[in-house]
């Protein structure tokens, strides 16, 4: 079988000695060599926007909990003016997603608004 066929899913049986067992430990060094990178953050006060803009203008994105708060809370309203200022100087973006998320994006990133 040749390696066309093999990725393709030509005929032919398959046996456990087909696949190979990654282990995740092989691929930490890659992890260093990353550029972008994917943050989780949880927003209880306007100071927890702070570690937001810096991983933003860093190039990184950003998905923020927002459980704490409602929608019409005032310090909320202050959050979303802060990463707003930020997302334009970088020329990224920012979302909310449903009522417990905002997803911030560094330069040259765009959420779409439409679902797939």
């Amino acid at each position: 079988m040749g390696i066309m066929s093999k990725i393709l899913g030509g005929s032919g049986s398959r046996s456990v000695d087909d696949y190979v067992e990654l282990d995740s430990d092989d691929f930490a060094d890659a992890h260093a060599e990353t550029g972008t990178q994917v943050h989780f953050a949880e927003i209880g006060d306007q100071s927890d926007v702070i570690p937001i803009k810096d991983a933003v203008y860093d190039g990184d994105f950003v998905i923020a909990d927002i459980t704490r708060h409602s929608t019409s809370d005032r310090t909320i309203e202050h959050v979303y003016d802060e990463l707003r200022q930020v997302v334009q100087e970088v020329d990224g973006d920012i979302v909310q997603k449903g009522d417990d998320q905002i997803i911030v994006t560094p330069t040259g990133v765009k959420v779409s608004r439409q679902k797939l």
